[in-house]
């Protein structure tokens, strides 16, 4: 029993390794052990102070372009005034009699960083049960704060990602390569709108894409038809974040799109016994698509990263619908309402370069917009929208031209692309049927 208290109140390290790794740069030093080590490690990530200390010592003398062995790392020390606080002459010199062999420094580099990983969270156990008592905090805080720790401790384990431009060049090559082989198929997520796909090549990694538009104009509708097209056509992991409509209406229009069956007749229940052969082939699709659905209402930015993360984590989601950025509560209500939506831009764009997913977000443009082409200073309540998005997409038509749900008639519809970072902006045609609530090119509409 004892035995075991003992073990709990010491935090995980590894002495021998810690020396092993210190004793092989003392005998055996050269840049390229140096950048193998810090691949792995840096001050912080030894346990014992005096190996903290010989190691900052090793890292002074490579700067000055001074060579490092026992002898300079020991007068380092001892200008620092640090010498007795590293152990001394002594310790210093059993690290170099303490490596059975200095070519498996990056080895012990990792038993090191293990280790390190492990007391960092302990570390992080202890604020748990400390920020939990704390009652001045809001739960979804502490939450997003411990998950945004933790996923920093996943961030510094990785493998140091710079690349010469040689290497660069040849998976650049071979990038080229296999979309020739594919003969066009696009590089990101296709929406199932060809002429969308031929301007964008699929919705990409890592990008934040904006679809703008007045009330009652079909964001939702459009949002629903790309993830539909998405994961019922193309099997592809869909996450969408309804934040104005319950999962039961979100279904009964994904069922109306799959079906195409009036939604008003699915809302209402006036069907005719014809339309259940429709209507259960299309729920046997959808039941099978990859789709993940979260209709919490007025959600938290912190609460929806988490949700985010959580549908990458456990569902190996590839892109991420938000419907949409003016209905994402904010911690702190006493923040103007214009410095909430650009820290909620900001938040999603580097949400989404952390997931390495697109997310497509949803957002209102100004009254000002009625009877003319929305532009990007038209997005509503911050202009940190039109500069974080990588792609900026408005959905218009001509003010005279009705959308109501259940109608029977075609409405034309521009989908303008006002800016795209990496590729062509320009207008495409397409055509809303209120009839389903879905969005069709408009060649399938004639």
């Amino acid at each position: 029993m004892n035995q075991v208290s003992l073990k709990d109140k010491v935090p995980p390290y590894n002495e021998e390794a810690e020396a092993a790794v210190l004793g092989a740069l003392l005998i055996n030093f050269n840049l390229d052990s140096l950048d193998t080590v810090r691949m792995y490690l840096g001050k912080g990530d030894f346990f014992k102070t005096s190996n903290q200390k010989i190691f900052s010592a090793i890292e002074s003398l490579e700067k000055k372009g001074s060579g490092v062995d026992l002898l300079t790392v020991t007068e380092q020390l001892k200008s620092d005034g640090l010498l007795e606080k590293s152990g001394g002459v002594g310790y210093i010199s059993e690290l170099t009699s303490s490596v059975p062999t200095t070519a498996n420094i990056e080895y012990y580099s990792r038993i090191v960083q293990e280790c390190s990983v492990r007391r960092k969270l302990l570390h992080i156990g202890a604020e748990i049960h400390a920020q939990a008592h704390d009652d001045s905090r809001e739960t979804s805080e502490i939450v997003e704060d411990i998950e945004r720790k933790i996923f920093e401790i996943n961030d510094q384990r990785s493998i140091d990602s710079m690349k010469s431009a040689g290497e660069v060049i040849k998976e650049a090559i071979y990038a080229i390569e296999q979309r020739y082989s594919q003969k066009g198929d696009f590089t990101g997520i296709p929406s199932g709108f060809d002429e969308l796909d031929a301007m964008t090549t699929g919705f990409q990694k890592s990008e934040m894409i904006v679809i703008g538009a007045r009330p009652s104009v079909g964001k939702t509708a459009f949002a629903l038809t790309l993830a539909a097209n998405i994961s019922i056509k193309n099997k592809i992991n869909c996450g969408f974040f309804t934040l104005e409509m319950t999962t039961l209406s979100v279904m009964q229009r994904l069922l109306s799109i799959q079906a195409n069956i009036n939604s008003n007749k699915i809302r209402t229940g006036l069907l005719k016994p014809s339309d259940f052969n429709s209507l259960t082939d299309a729920a046997s699709h959808i039941y099978e698509a990859p789709l993940w659905i979260d209709d919490t209402p007025n959600m938290k930015l912190l609460d929806l990263r988490s949700q985010a993360r959580k549908m990458v984590r456990k569902h190996e989601v590839k892109i991420i619908f938000i419907d949409y950025l003016g209905l994402i509560s904010f911690e702190d209500k006493r923040i103007p309402r214009h410095e909430q939506m650009s820290e909620v831009s900001r938040s999603l764009k580097a949400l989404a370069r952390e997931l390495d997913v697109p997310i497509v977000a949803l957002s209102q443009v100004g009254r000002q917009t009625e009877g003319k082409e929305p532009g990007l200073a038209d997005l509503r309540e911050s202009g940190a929208i039109e500069q974080d998005a990588d792609m900026v997409m408005f959905l218009h038509r001509d003010r005279g031209e009705k959308s109501t749900e259940g109608s029977a008639e075609n409405i034309e519809t521009q989908l303008i692309i006002a800016k795209q970072r990496n590729g062509p902006v320009g207008t495409i045609k397409m055509a809303f049927i209120p009839h389903f609530t879905k969005f069709v090119p408009m060649a399938y509409s004639n």
